[in-house]
């Protein structure tokens, strides 16, 4: 059951205000290719699928950065659908004398096992793909906000039920296709794709729904930035012939040429862009809970985005794994640029 916004992250509102952005002024113009103006924001607040707390306020953040302004100037009509909240009971941050922001303590807590975290996850997950599909039933353009990068098993679920066909662009440093088997940590969040793919096996606990959806073919997903790898992920990726354009493909052909290609491979599909913040290198976008060297820049990250809007075809979209309180003063300037991706997903020219 999707919660009421009102009762998003109780406290976090509070703790975050100083992070709201009134009137917030922009200067860019929009190319409008797309059908719907309407916009529906869905927030995923959970932290489940890996070890770091203050990833489950992603979604509040996203939000006091300035998240409706930015969707308002650019035309869009403007729906904030509340959060499905995976870990209702995780610590938030507390609020300093100073106004800034503290973590709880531990930051990171030593994750239980996948067969024990899956159970809550796969309920949450259904619940956020029912939203997801329903929405995207109304032509809506679907933006969800994470939380951790688990979260798309739900959003994935969603967009594959309203449409088998659908083409994904996966924007990370990792693949996230390792199965519970072949996972060295246990971590959920590295699992998306094996489950959506139907790679896991069926009946897994907590899961046995995705049986009854269509799974995600290989020809339907690209990977972009790819540079953090799992040897037991290789195998996988090899197995099932799945396009991954890693960052050498960036540095030997560009942004520009790595889109094209990752575009045609898709060919005329539907598309939806699952968005992970660390597929940027640290440098950029350091406040998330697996940074890895030699990631994209700010502009090579806008430009996927910008790109995927250009097509007409782009209908929902992740962002995920902004977490404010793994880097000191960071946390901020993370936000600010996932939400400048997010902007350029809608429409954010430069002319």
């Amino acid at each position: 059951m999707i919660s009421n916004s009102s009762k998003r992250l109780a406290g976090a509102t509070s703790i975050f205000n100083g992070w709201k952005v009134a009137n917030r002024t922009r200067n860019f113009t929009s190319i409008r290719t797309v059908k719907s103006k309407n916009l529906s924001v869905v927030g995923a607040v959970s932290s489940l699928g890996q070890p770091h707390l203050g990833v489950q306020t992603g979604p509040q953040i996203l939000r006091n950065a300035g998240l409706q302004t930015v969707a308002e100037d650019l035309g869009w009509n403007y729906t904030d659908c509340g959060d499905v909240v995976f870990d209702a009971n995780a610590q938030l941050p507390m609020e300093t004398p100073e106004g800034g922001v503290q973590s709880v303590a531990p930051l990171v807590r030593k994750p239980p096992s996948p067969e024990a975290k899956s159970l809550i996850i796969g309920e949450k997950s259904l619940a956020l793909a029912n939203v997801i599909k329903a929405r995207a039933a109304e032509d809506d353009f679907v933006l969800t906000l994470g939380g951790d990068h688990s979260i798309a098993i739900g959003t994935g679920a969603g967009v594959i039920q309203h449409n088998p066909d659908v083409g994904i662009i996966w924007v990370d440093a990792h693949c996230d296709i390792n199965t519970p088997q072949s996972s060295g940590s246990g971590n959920i969040h590295g699992m998306v794709v094996a489950f959506l793919m139907k790679l896991v096996g069926p009946n897994y606990p907590g899961f046995e729904w995705i049986d009854g959806i269509p799974k995600l073919n290989p020809d339907q997903i690209v990977y972009v930035g790819a540079r953090d790898i799992d040897q037991a992920e290789r195998v996988i990726l090899k197995e099932q012939g799945i396009k991954v354009l890693t960052m050498n493909a960036v540095d030997k052909f560009g942004i520009g040429k790595v889109m094209e290609m990752a575009l045609d491979h898709l060919g005329d599909r539907e598309l939806h862009v699952s968005y992970d913040i660390d597929a940027l290198d640290p440098a950029f976008a350091p406040s998330t809970g697996t940074p890895v060297r030699g990631g994209l820049t700010w502009r090579e990250a806008q430009f996927i985005a910008e790109e995927s809007f250009a097509t007409g075809r782009l209908k929902s979209m992740d962002m995920v794994e902004v977490n404010p309180l793994l880097q000191a003063n960071e946390g901020r300037r993370t936000a600010d640029v996932a939400l400048d991706i997010i902007g350029s997903a809608l429409g954010k020219t430069i002319l």
